[in-house]
């Protein structure tokens, strides 16, 4: 199983997942998010299997989103309207995001990628 990790290279939490992947020999793809933003399409299938809300997926604490004032615009928007607004910017998207087609995760937790990755 080869993951798909899709990731932006400045970020400590990602830095750090990334190296838990290698310290436990998970093999991954890595994506940068910026530079390869997963689609409209991609996003909503990452959504469905991951279970979660599609507001998890943003990236609260960056600048764009509060820049774009995306907490008031996201209160009334549909899972579409979020996964469009996401797909249009990759900084907007909360990372990283891993997935082996089956299973998603998105930010790092040590114990939810030992449940999920190992």
């Amino acid at each position: 199983m080869t993951l798909s990790f899709y990731w932006y290279p400045n970020c400590g939490t990602c830095k750090k997942a990334k190296k838990w992947l290698d310290e436990h020999n998970v093999a991954y793809n890595s994506i940068h998010i910026v530079e390869e933003t997963p689609s409209k399409d991609e996003i909503l299938g990452l959504m469905e299997k991951s279970g979660l809300p599609a507001k998890k997926f943003f990236n609260t604490s960056g600048k764009k989103y509060r820049e774009l004032n995306l907490k008031e615009k996201l209160q009334d928007a549909s899972t579409e309207e979020m996964a469009e607004i996401l797909a249009s910017d990759g900084m907007l998207i909360k990372r990283p995001i891993a997935t082996d087609g089956g299973k998603v995760t998105v930010g790092f937790k040590e114990d939810q990628y030992e449940e999920n990755w190992l």
